[in-house]
């Protein structure tokens, strides 16, 4: 224990630096990344309006944000929107052997979105640095907003499938909501990153129905013939989410997809991949927040591998994710505490996972926030001490 101590310590002074630059969306609105995120990179409801909204603000203009042409058909932004998010994280691993490791920095992100028109937006961002590696472009999409002018919005591109349920890039953990990007046996079907096209629509009664038609297969690249889905099958979801007061929501998730499965030695299994489950929000005036969410997958026909001789029938996989976020001074806390839990338990027995994280977090600025985490992995009986910084500007 004195050493995870000594180890921290030296962290703090390692990573105790600050900076005080905001991010784009931030600097075209002349405003803080308070009024959207409490803290960054989690998004208020008034974010996530605006996210909704093709990244324009009902109630303020964006002077001077597109320039004078002379043509009234081209819109085209003054000055091009960029960001960054920087993190650095440092941990120590109390497993045999014990070992501490610099994760500095754990990721580099170049983001750029907004605007293109009055209904048209895009969004995108480039990994430069993912734990040690380029990872490429992962969010990137095109939207439409008020089609016809309903409240029906279409995205187009890369995202991940469960963005309507909890988005995993927002979360303010280190450990992640793994039971969206857990694969099971060589099934490429997961509910992390697709390509694909999603229609959103919300009612006046606070009814959100939210449905999606995507690959299936992740952001493989494209084959010699320009394909990027490896077979014939798309893949559909559904989701309807019901707010219920000022402090409640529920949601129903459904996923079916199809997916040819090959092996080493010329077999093949037809893999009919389904998911459901609720999901359930309360908030407590943006000082308690607890989400849940439960899933049920089953794989018709699964080769566990490759290598596999024979495929499996109805691999059943159970997830569940529950996370408690606590803000003493709401929007206005200098700090916060999460505590969340994992836990998944698939017939696939290398998917199983089980873990408890607690973290804590302080505001150095509005826009860079310093961490720590500890993990412990209910399975393999360890933990995972972490410290480190978050920044965007």
């Amino acid at each position: 224990m004195k050493k995870i101590v000594l180890f921290l310590i030296i962290v703090m002074f390692f990573i105790a630096d600050a900076s005080y630059a905001i991010p784009a969306f931030a600097r075209k609105y002349n405003m803080s990344c308070q009024t959207c995120h409490a803290p960054i990179p989690r998004l208020k409801a008034y974010g996530d309006e605006f996210a909704g909204n093709g990244f324009v603000l009902n109630d303020q203009d964006a002077p001077r944000y597109f320039t004078d042409t002379g043509d009234d058909e081209l819109s085209l932004i003054r000055d091009f929107p960029l960001a960054v998010r920087m993190d650095a994280h440092v941990t120590y691993r109390d497993d045999d052997p014990a070992q501490g490791d610099f994760g500095t920095p754990y990721l580099v992100k170049l983001l750029s979105g907004g605007a293109l028109s009055d209904n048209i937006a895009y969004y995108f961002y480039f990994y430069m640095n993912e734990r040690g590696g380029v990872a490429g472009v992962e969010d990137a999409y095109l939207m439409y907003n008020n089609l016809f002018g309903t409240e029906l919005d279409i995205y187009l591109g890369q995202f991940q499938v469960s963005d309507p349920l909890f988005k995993r890039e927002l979360r303010l953990t280190l450990e992640d909501y793994l039971l969206y990007k857990q694969r099971i046996g060589i099934a490429n079907a997961n509910l992390a990153y697709d390509r694909g096209i999603m229609l959103t629509y919300g009612f006046d009664t606070g009814t959100d129905v939210i449905v999606e038609i995507i690959n299936g297969n992740g952001l493989r690249e494209a084959d010699g013939d320009h394909r990027f889905d490896n077979n014939q099958f798309k893949n559909l979801v559904g989701r309807v989410s019901q707010d219920i007061g000022d402090n409640l929501r529920i949601g129903g998730f459904v996923y079916y997809g199809e997916e040819k499965l090959g092996n080493n030695f010329g077999l093949v299994a037809d893999d009919k991949i389904t998911y459901f489950g609720p999901d359930i929000t309360l908030n407590f005036n943006d000082v308690f927040e607890i989400n849940a969410q439960y899933l049920n997958r089953t794989d018709s026909d699964l080769f566990y591998s490759t290598s596999s001789v024979n495929s499996v029938q109805d691999v059943k996989t159970e997830s569940m994710m529950m996370e408690f976020i606590y803000m003493p001074d709401g929007d206005y806390s200098k700090w916060y505490a999460v505590a969340l839990a994992n836990w998944i338990d698939s017939d696939y027995d290398a998917a199983d996972y089980k873990s408890v994280s607690g973290h804590l977090g302080y505001m150095l600025r509005r826009n860079i926030r310093l961490v720590g985490e500890y993990r412990y992995d209910l399975l393999n009986e360890f933990g995972i001490a972490s410290i480190g910084v978050v920044s965007a500007f």
